[in-house]
C-alpha cells in the first residue's frame, strides 16, 4: 500500500478508538487513527500545566486487574500495565459516610452496617453482587448485544452458563424495580447512594438504569479499580509507544472533514491530507459521525442522532495544582459527595473528587497534588450566554464545586498553583463532541442492552465503536466494545481478502481464529 493508504482508518484517538486499531494492528492489518484533539485519549484524555497533569473525563482504570477486560487487552497487544494505584473512596451523603472497599468481605460489612441488615437488605444485596459476577464474568468471556446472529446467542448462551440463565428476566428490569421488589426503595439514604453511583456510571437515575447494568456500575469499585500514576497520561504513556512499536500510525490534529465511498474502499478528508483505507472504523460519538459520513452511513444512522441527542448530558470540571498540605488530612485520595437529601442529582450536589497519589511526580511537582472535582450538568443553560453572563455563571459554578469539596479537603484552593474550569463550552472546544456533551448518552431499558447500538451498522467495511455502541460507558466498556469491533473488522476483511486471494493478487487471509492463536502464542 502507498504511504497514504491502510487497510483500516480509525477516526477518534479515544479508548476505543486506540484500543481497536492496536488490536488490529496486533493481528496483522496496517492501521491509521485519525484524531482531532493534539493528544490522544478523548473523554479519557489529559492536558497539562505547569508541571501538573489532569485527566478531563475519566479520571480511572476499571478491570485491568488480572483476568480483567483491560488487563485481556493490554496483554493481546504486548503492553505492560503502567505504574497504577488500586483505589478503595468514601461516599459522604448528608448524614453518614460510606467506605467502598475492593475487599468484599469488608464491602459487604460496610454495606449491612451503613444501610441496615435486615433480611430485605441482605436479599437485595446478595442478588446485586450476583447480577454483577455473572454479566462481568460473561462480558470477560466475550458476550455480545445486541443479538444479530445464532451464532452470537450461542456465545452469550455460553457466556452466561446454563445455571445462570434466570438472570436474564433482569434485562427488563430497572434498577428502581429491584429496590422496590426488595422493599428496600423507601430508604433515602440508600435510594440516594445507589443514584450516585448510578448517574456516575450510566449517567442516568435508578429509575431509568437497567438493572444488570446498573450492578455492574455499582460494582467497578470491585473490578480492580484503580488510577494509573500521571492519571490517563501514564496510561497513555504506556499503551501509545506500544502501538507505534506495533506499526501503527497515530495522527494528531487530524480532524475528519468528510470519509467517502470509493471503489477500493474509503477515502478520508483531513485539513492535513487525504488518506486511504480499505475499511473505516469510526470512534466518534453518533452525531459526530453522521456529520462526516457516506449518505450510505447517515441513512443508518439517522434515527439514532435524534434519539440519542434528547439523552446527552454535560459536566462541569475544576482542575486545581495544590499544595500537598491541601490535601493531605484523607487516607482516601477519591470521593464522591451528595450535599442534601432534598435536591436532585447533579451541579455539585453530586460530585466527584479525585486527587492524585502522593509521590505521583507525573501528576504533580514534588511537594504538590493534582486535584480534579467534577459534577454532570445539563446542556442547555449553558447556550445562548452572552460573554457577561457566561463567565458570571462559570464563576459561581467553580465557587459552589471548591465550597463543597472543602467539606473533605478544608483547605482545599487557598494556595493553587493551577485552577482551571471546564463547562459545556469547554467540551465542545477541545473534544468536539454536540454541544459540549460528555462521555455517551443515558442508558436506559430502550437504548442498551438488546436495543443497543451494534457496531457492525450493516455497511460494508464501516463500522462503529465507542460509548455510543453497547456495551456503553466508561473505560471498560471501550475496550469491550473494541473487542467486538476488532473481530467484526477481522471478519469482513478476511471475507474481502478470500475473494481477492482466489484471484492470486494476495496472501492468506486474515481470520478471527488466527487473531485469538496470535494472541495465545504472543
Amino acid at each position: 500500500m502507498s504511504a497514504d493508504s491502510y487497510d483500516v482508518a480509525i477516526v477518534g484517538g479515544g479508548l476505543a478508538g486506540i484500543a481497536t486499531a492496536a488490536r488490529l494492528q496486533t493481528a496483522g492489518l496496517s492501521t491509521l487513527v485519525l484524531e482531532a484533539h493534539g493528544l490522544p485519549g478523548g473523554c479519557a484524555g489529559y492536558f497539562s500545566q505547569q508541571g501538573f497533569s489532569f485527566d478531563v473525563g475519566a479520571t480511572t482504570l476499571v478491570d485491568f486487574g488480572a483476568g480483567g477486560l483491560g488487563r485481556q487487552f493490554l496483554d493481546e497487544i504486548g503492553c505492560e500495565l503502567p505504574p497504577a494505584d488500586l483505589l478503595d473512596y468514601k461516599a459522604w451523603l448528608p448524614d453518614r459516610t460510606v467506605c467502598l472497599w475492593r475487599d468484599p468481605d469488608r464491602w459487604a460489612e460496610e454495606r449491612l452496617k451503613c444501610f441496615g441488615a435486615t433480611q430485605n437488605y441482605r436479599a437485595f444485596w446478595s442478588l446485586l453482587d450476583t447480577l454483577s459476577s455473572t454479566f462481568w464474568r460473561a462480558t470477560r468471556r466475550g458476550a455480545v448485544l445486541p443479538l444479530r446472529s445464532l451464532s452470537g446467542l450461542l456465545k452469550n448462551l455460553s457466556a452466561i452458563e446454563s445455571r445462570n440463565l434466570h438472570l436474564l428476566r433482569y434485562l427488563t428490569w430497572t434498577m428502581a424495580d429491584v429496590m422496590r421488589a426488595h422493599r428496600v426503595y423507601s430508604d433515602v439514604a440508600l435510594r440516594t447512594f445507589l443514584g450516585m453511583l448510578v448517574e456516575d456510571t450510566l449517567h442516568t437515575t435508578i429509575e431509568e438504569a437497567p438493572a444488570i447494568n446498573a450492578a455492574l456500575g455499582v460494582t467497578i469499585r470491585g473490578a480492580a479499580l484503580m488510577r494509573a500514576r500521571g492519571g490517563m497520561r501514564g496510561f497513555w504513556n504506556a499503551v501509545v509507544p506500544r502501538y507505534n512499536e506495533l506499526g501503527g500510525t497515530l495522527k494528531v490534529g487530524h480532524a475528519v472533514r468528510k470519509i467517502e465511498q470509493t471503489a477500493q474502499g474509503y477515502c478520508l478528508q483531513t485539513a492535513k491530507g487525504m488518506f486511504r483505507a480499505a475499511c473505516v472504523v469510526s470512534a466518534l460519538p453518533t452525531a459526530n459521525t453522521y456529520a462526516i459520513a457516506p449518505e450510505m452511513v447517515k441513512k443508518k444512522l439517522h434515527g439514532h442522532v435524534g434519539r440519542e441527542r434528547r439523552r446527552l448530558g454535560g459536566a462541569l470540571v475544576a482542575f486545581l495544582g495544590v499544595p500537598e498540605s491541601e490535601v493531605s488530612g484523607e487516607p482516601f485520595t477519591h470521593h464522591q459527595l451528595f450535599q442534601d437529601y432534598g435536591k436532585g442529582f447533579g451541579y455539585g450536589n453530586n460530585m466527584f473528587i479525585s486527587v492524585s497519589s502522593p509521590g505521583d511526580l507525573l501528576s504533580a511537582p514534588a511537594g504538590y497534588r493534582a486535584v480534579m472535582i467534577s459534577t454532570h450538568c445539563g446542556l442547555d443553560e449553558w447556550e445562548n450566554l452572552s460573554p457577561e453572563h457566561y463567565a458570571e455563571k462559570k464563576g459561581a459554578a467553580q465557587r459552589s464545586l471548591l465550597e463543597y469539596a472543602r467539606r473533605v479537603y478544608p483547605l482545599l484552593g487557598e494556595q493553587a498553583v493551577v485552577s482551571k474550569f471546564g463547562t459545556p463550552r469547554t467540551y465542545l472546544k477541545f473534544t468536539r463532541r454536540e454541544r459540549g456533551a460528555v462521555g455517551g448518552t443515558k442508558q436506559t431499558l430502550w437504548n442498551t442492552n438488546f436495543f443497543a447500538r451494534s457496531q457492525d451498522i450493516g455497511i460494508s467495511n464501516f463500522f462503529i465503536v465507542g460509548d455510543s455502541t453497547w456495551p456503553g460507558l466508561g473505560t471498560v466498556a471501550c475496550v469491550a466494545g473494541s473487542r467486538i469491533a476488532a473481530e467484526a473488522v477481522l471478519q469482513s476483511m478476511a471475507r474481502v481478502r478470500s475473494t481477492e486471494h482466489r484471484n492470486d493478487t494476495l496472501p492468506r487471509p486474515i481470520n478471527v481464529e488466527d487473531f485469538h492463536q496470535l494472541v495465545k502464542e504472543r
